[in-house]
């Protein structure tokens, strides 16, 4: 979990969430606002697989043997170009980024989508409390949703 204020990037911040992760990780998935090179040198610096979705006007690089992240971005914009970004999300393992769009969504509507602390320091204590009783309530289980008829 990261606080940030308004005017900070979407993207900035992830370098600072890959280091709160102890051990491996697979995979780092973010939409367009996460296609920059810090993102993907973040995600390759912890041996993780970047699956961030080109911006609509991403292009290859033009580079004869791109290296580090131009690769990765250029495997991912080649295998769009080759098979659709619907095809490619599923087959990349992108479209597991949903689990975390409704994980904010169960956020904001069992929180709403303010902080009620007044400063910075309670604000950030204030959300990491809302994250862990979230937390806390998927490892007690999700509900079962059964359909009657």
């Amino acid at each position: 979990m990261e606080l940030t204020g308004s005017r900070v990037h979407d993207s900035q911040p992830l370098p600072i969430l890959l280091a709160q992760i102890p051990g491996p990780i697979g995979q780092v998935s973010g939409d367009g606002a996460y296609d920059t090179r810090t993102c993907y040198e973040a995600a390759l610096q912890r041996q993780a697989t970047p699956t961030f979705v080109p911006r609509r006007t991403a292009r290859q690089g033009t580079a004869k043997d791109p290296a580090g992240w131009r690769a990765a971005r250029n495997h991912i914009l080649q295998q769009i170009e080759a098979r659709g970004c619907s095809a490619w999300q599923v087959l990349s393992g992108y479209t597991r980024q949903s689990i975390a769009e409704n994980t904010m969504f169960r956020f904001k509507a069992l929180f709403g989508g303010l902080l009620w602390a007044r400063r910075y320091a309670t604000q950030r204590t204030e959300a990491l409390v809302k994250c862990t009783v979230l937390n806390r309530m998927t490892q007690l289980g999700m509900p079962e949703t059964l359909c009657i008829g």
